[in-house]
């Protein structure tokens, strides 16, 4: 129920065969009830971000996510930069690619991507301030430090960009253009309406582009009592509509049109060292 990653390869027009299966199992349509109180949780997220970002940072560094350890004295830096060269490795991501790194907080995976991946990348936060913190950070590490609001910032052979952006209103933002990757990593259970998610990152990728995920899931079949017991307060307490497994995922993602490159895989064991 902690941190697990898939990937799933886009499919252009039509699904593989071998992937054309789809699942039932889908959650009902929210209701304008539901809806009302989606719009109060993101503007509770955006605001919960712009408070304590800086806290964030100090606490975990600039890789706000799970780190991946391997090793007993793997330090939590090396653990978070593992988990990213896990996704790398999982997704087989060329060098050099285009990437759209939603929910990029304040910017540590995209200027690792950028920096040690030769990437292009294009970062996305509902948090002004994170927007704000990620350019200073990515220009004190570039060597160009004189760069236009909103302009890519050169890294190594790539370069970062960040904006402030509604993550479910990216598909009429970005119309028009494409990414090789759309790279999601322990944002999107903050989402309430994940299947809009994959159908915009769909159209958002180029033929044979790549969906990157890692998130939080909750276990299949769990008992009534469980959910209340367990799930709800990680709910309320990390500011999240109801979580998925990760079943409903790969559900939401065929329905989108893509095809899966590398089947889910659960890593709770070797992140839980990160807490």
């Amino acid at each position: 129920m902690k941190t697990t990653a898939s990937e799933h390869d886009r499919v252009e027009g039509t699904m593989s065969p071998s992937t054309a299966e789809t699942s039932s199992a889908k959650q009902p349509k929210p209701t304008k009830s539901e809806l009302s109180t989606f719009e109060t949780l993101k503007a509770r997220i955006r605001h919960h971000y712009e408070l304590a970002s800086e806290y964030y940072y100090s606490l975990w560094g600039e890789h706000i996510h799970h780190g991946y350890f391997l090793n007993p004295n793997d330090t939590k830096d090396v653990a978070q930069i593992q988990l990213i060269e896990l996704l790398l490795q999982r997704s087989n991501l060329a060098k050099g690619s285009t990437i759209l790194d939603v929910g990029c907080g304040i910017g540590g995976t995209s200027r690792y991507l950028a920096s040690k991946h030769d990437c292009r990348v294009t970062g996305i936060t509902i948090s002004g301030k994170q927007v704000e913190m990620a350019a200073k950070l990515t220009k004190d590490a570039s060597s160009q430090n004189e760069v236009a609001v909103g302009e890519p910032i050169p890294l190594g052979n790539g370069s970062v960009r960040f904006q402030e952006l509604d993550a479910e209103t990216m598909g009429e933002h970005f119309a028009g253009q494409s990414f090789d990757c759309v790279w999601i990593s322990e944002a999107m259970s903050h989402l309430p309406d994940k299947e809009l998610f994959f159908r915009n990152a769909f159209e958002l990728l180029k033929p044979g582009g790549k969906l990157v995920i890692a998130d939080w899931f909750k276990a299949e079949d769990l008992l009534e009592k469980q959910v209340e017991d367990d799930i709800k307060p990680i709910e309320d307490g990390m500011l999240l509509p109801p979580l998925c497994t990760q079943f409903q995922y790969v559900s939401y993602g065929k329905e989108a049109g893509f095809g899966v490159f590398c089947d889910p895989f659960d890593i709770s064991q070797d992140v839980s060292k990160t807490w």
